[in-house]
């Protein structure tokens, strides 16, 4: 199933695509897109449904994220070889874990703001994967099998705030507007294995980054596995799972976001972005 939420920004409702390619509108027949509401039963109760039965959305307009909201949304770090090497740092040796705030996820073709100060923004395209069952102390053998779908992501981060000033990597990745997701939640039957979809992101109609996640060092079973032994992984949580290189920071000169920059971010099979930037107010 494709999932998504359309309409004004804080009045999306919620949808489905069918097999026709049209919005079937879900609203008030199951939960909005957050929690429970994309928990393992909740998809199924979607998949018991008579598609036909449901009113067809003609006009959607603004594709919001695919999520209403977020218990938690998760980072990996470093997580392709090429990215580390880029950034100046070793392959890690277990999964790198740090988190946005949950107020940056926006909307796939949303604008993405530059904070006041900022010098440094940059680009990141990612497979966001989201927990559709609570995970503790979870094998990799049965990882998967917490998954709800995937999605991509656009980590965007502004690498002054993020490595320059003391304390957590969350202060270059939580701005508002720095988690675009969608437009799609695709659920995890469609998408097969996650560890062969294509990645990349196009700056001005130019390509930056294209990779492979068969490229990442711990793949989203080693991922989930690991963090369910250090966290309660609940229904709704998001994993960012780490960008391939050909990020901003890693060029050479390093090159950063100005406003009207377009970005067009694409995890195969997910859907595709398109963000441009704005200064902030």
């Amino acid at each position: 199933m494709k999932l998504l939420r359309f309409g004004p920004k804080g009045q999306e409702k919620h949808g489905i695509l069918d097999a026709d390619g049209k919005v079937r509108d879900l609203s008030g027949v199951v939960p909005d897109f957050a929690g429970e509401g994309v928990s393992l039963e909740a998809l199924d109760a979607i998949r018991a449904l008579d598609l036909a039965s449901l009113p067809v959305v003609e006009d959607p307009g603004r594709i919001g994220s695919c999520l209403a909201s977020v218990p938690n949304f998760f980072c990996v770090g470093l997580n392709y070889a090429l990215h580390a090497k880029e950034s100046g740092m070793d392959a890690p040796t277990e999964p790198v874990l740090f988190s946005k705030a949950s107020s940056a996820l926006s909307g796939p073709y949303d604008d993405v703001i530059i904070p006041r100060t900022s010098t440094k923004g940059d680009w990141e395209v990612e497979l966001g994967v989201v927990i559709g069952k609570t995970a503790s102390y979870v094998s990799e053998a049965d990882a998967l099998d917490y998954v709800a779908g995937y999605c991509t992501i656009n980590d965007v981060s502004e690498r002054e705030f993020q490595i320059e000033k003391l304390g957590q990597w969350i202060k270059g990745k939580s701005a508002p507007t720095f988690g675009p997701t969608g437009p799609y939640l695709v659920t995890a039957d469609e998408v097969g294995d996650p560890q062969n979809l294509r990645v990349s992101l196009d700056l001005n109609g130019e390509t930056v980054q294209d990779s492979n996640t068969s490229d990442m060092i711990f793949s989203v079973r080693e991922i989930v596995s690991y963090m369910s032994q250090f966290m309660l992984l609940q229904p709704g949580d998001i994993i960012a799972t780490g960008t391939p290189s050909g990020v901003g920071m890693g060029m050479k000169p390093q090159r950063f976001l100005k406003p009207g920059d377009v970005m067009e971010v694409e995890v195969e099979g997910l859907g595709r972005q398109k963000q441009t930037t704005v200064a902030a107010d």
